[in-house]
């Protein structure tokens, strides 16, 4: 039976030049052996048997995985043997089943796989002129990388180039010299900037005790608003431009995160005028989609008893400095911030303004609704039948 040693021997043979039958008979194997070897490995002599850096699987340990296969033996078997994390082995075997589908697992054909996929510089995915033209249209519909690649991988499942992941998005769109997308692209993400920053703390915002009378806090909040099971409970806040001088409401449902935006012609928060707009806005839904909402202590809620008897909506309010008690609202006011950037005047916008970007916003795919957009979500619940006793409108 052949040996590792045997191959070691026909290979060395191979690369002085001796023919196939000469190498087999200096390894001591029969001409059969020999021609299989020099078959499967396409005539060319496999890469060296070892990394020395240890990070990577060598022929050596492949020899030993397929020893091991061919024996019945399984995964963390020969890891254990190997010493070896039995990720690596599954991994290994995950890949050749990928690249060879049905055929047995061949320690050379192996190592060749894994020193083409090591192989750099690696082709650029965007190179592929409809995947680049896809990711760019959906760049200037304000997705973002990571939208766009899930999205991809959602409607192009056996189209690899057809996929790129938002590193690769990210690194065409920042790294110079590629120029595969268009510079300007970096305008249409939700930062706006032309390059990569590291990721920083930020200061808590300091809210000074602030009293509303007969508010209900959080606590008294249902249970079953938490866990987004049931739809029909939003958030809300104030987005503030330059000076705090000028405000846009928005409204975040918390199971589908579909967005409302409420026009704040004044100049300052108006109790009065967010009443007006929440009533509304919320009367617009059926009564099994506004349950309820939950705002920060803000004094522009001043009111929340009459919007309450209005709207028929139970109003709580978070607990001081914890604006993570209203997660879907704060990420949907930091994806506003793409339109309505800090420090501009947000009362030049008009309500029809409002409409368009919230229409965009709700049609951009999430990863928390599995890709699905808000606006989607939404309509599945717009579109199925209604709670016996509980489907009037407002």
């Amino acid at each position: 039976m052949a040996t590792r040693a045997n191959m070691r021997v026909f290979w060395s043979g191979i690369a002085e030049g001796l023919t196939v039958a000469s190498a087999s008979q200096r390894a001591r194997v029969g001409d059969a052996t020999g021609r299989g070897w020099f078959r499967e490995a396409g005539g060319v002599p496999p890469l060296p048997t070892d990394d020395p850096s240890g990070r990577f699987l060598s022929l050596t340990e492949r020899e030993e995985i397929a020893i091991g296969i061919a024996s019945g033996a399984s995964a963390r078997q020969i890891a254990a043997g190997l010493g070896r994390a039995s990720s690596t082995v599954s991994r290994e075997l995950g890949l050749w089943a990928l690249a060879h589908p049905g055929r047995p697992y061949r320690a050379v054909a192996a190592q060749r796989d894994a020193e083409a996929r090591g192989a750099r510089p690696k082709p650029l995915k965007l190179a592929h002129e409809p995947l680049r033209e896809r990711v760019q249209a959906d760049l200037e519909r304000r997705y973002s990388p990571r939208q766009i690649a899930m999205r991809l991988a959602l409607e192009f499942p056996e189209e690899p180039a057809m996929r790129a992941s938002h590193e690769a998005i990210y690194q065409t769109l920042y790294i110079q010299g590629r120029g595969l997308l268009r510079r300007e692209l970096t305008t249409c993400l939700r930062t706006g900037r032309a390059i990569r920053r590291p990721r920083r703390r930020t200061d808590a915002r300091s809210d000074p005790d602030r009293r509303i009378p007969g508010k209900v806090m959080i606590s008294e909040r249902p249970a079953e608003v938490e866990d987004r099971a049931v739809p029909g409970h939003w958030e809300g806040d104030l987005i503030a431009g330059r000076a705090n001088r000028s405000f846009i409401g928005t409204l975040v449902e918390r199971t589908t995160r579909f967005c409302l935006l409420l026009h704040l012609p004044a100049r300052k928060p108006d109790p009065v005028a967010l009443q007006e707009a929440i009533v509304a806005a919320m009367g617009q839904l059926p009564k099994h989609l506004r349950l309820s909402l939950t705002w920060d202590q803000g004094l522009e809620m001043r009111r929340h008893a009459q919007i309450t008897l209005a709207a028929d909506l139970p109003i709580y309010f978070c607990d001081p400095h914890s604006p993570w008690q209203r997660g879907s609202n704060e990420n949907t006011n930091g994806l506003l911030r793409q339109y309505f950037p800090k420090g501009t005047d947000l009362g030049v916008h008009t309500p029809t303004d409002l409409a368009v970007v919230a229409a965009e916003l709700n049609g951009r795919p999430r990863q928390t609704l599995g890709w699905r957009t808000p606006a989607e979500a939404l309509n599945d619940l717009l579109s199925a039948p209604q709670p016996t006793g509980d489907a009037t409108t407002g």
